[in-house]
């Protein structure tokens, strides 16, 4: 089956002679759910911008579906690729909750029965039924979240790309949207998340791709990754506290690719059994 996403030696220069992408080589499957990471002005977004077509590529292929970008509008790739932004102001713009969850799937020619039950099965998902006349620029942060990332997925992507979905949220709020993505995952739809919430990578997704100067640098199962402080140091991270704990207390006997302190937990549990 071909991929989702196929990119080959992407590259991109921006005007003022800055190159953000310096040969990205990239397949994504339909299906997975994969964390982008690397530090600030290391290429993630400029990456992200090219899957729907805000960015185009200086040279290089990016294909969607087996489209190239370079030949799509945005309005057209926008029935395969949803975007999340980091600042959910930057994609709220209409008079009610209700009304911003409609506009993308009206926007996609839908007939206005399916319109309306997409956007009540997501008013119900985030929790929003009881705001839907509401204008979204007057709700808290948190609930502006829900509303940017529910009208995303009102479109129905096959890929679904989150820049830091978990900001501004608190820890039951962030639980529930990511249980959402996590759903949608689950239905066959590819997920990008880029954060720089370790945390957060290590617990959902099941693939990381570490950027650092406009290349990849990594790619593999988030243990692997987020416990190898070589590749995090050499692109200006640092490892998250539980991979440090992991990887130091590996000579006790413990594994030392465990990222959750529930993981960390069962296995300190198993320790003292086998030796008491």
């Amino acid at each position: 089956m071909p991929p989702l996403i196929a990119i080959e030696n992407l590259h991109h220069s921006f005007a003022d002679g800055w190159d953000a992408l310096n040969g990205v080589t990239l397949r994504i499957d339909a299906g997975e759910y994969t964390a982008l990471i690397g530090p600030n002005g290391s290429g993630k977004t400029t990456l992200a911008k090219h899957l729907n077509g805000l960015l185009k590529p200086t040279s290089g292929q990016v294909l969607v579906n087996g489209t190239d970008t370079r030949e799509a509008s945005v309005s057209a790739l926008a029935r395969l690729v949803g975007y999340c932004f980091q600042n959910p102001d930057h994609q709220i713009f209409c008079a009610s909750v209700r009304e911003e969850l409609a506009f993308g799937p009206t926007a996609l020619d839908l007939s206005p029965g399916e319109v309306t039950e997409r956007v009540e099965a997501e008013l119900a998902a985030f929790g929003l039924a009881g705001l839907r006349e509401r204008p979204p620029a007057v709700l808290p942060p948190g609930l502006r979240r829900r509303v940017a990332l529910a009208s995303v997925l009102t479109t129905r992507p096959r890929l679904l790309i989150l820049d830091e979905p978990g900001v501004g949220l608190d820890a039951r709020e962030q639980a529930d949207v990511f249980a959402r993505i996590a759903a949608y995952n689950e239905a066959g739809n590819a997920v990008l998340l880029i954060s720089h919430d370790m945390g957060a990578v290590s617990r959902y997704s099941r693939r990381c791709l570490l950027m650092a100067a406009g290349q990849l640098v990594a790619d593999g199962p988030p243990n692997r990754i987020l416990c190898d402080a070589g590749a995090l140091a050499d692109a200006g991270m640092q490892p998250p506290t539980m991979s440090r704990l992991s990887l130091a207390t590996s000579d006790l006997g413990l594994p030392p690719l465990m990222l959750s302190p529930e993981e960390y937990g069962r296995a300190l549990l198993r320790l003292r059994e086998e030796r008491s």
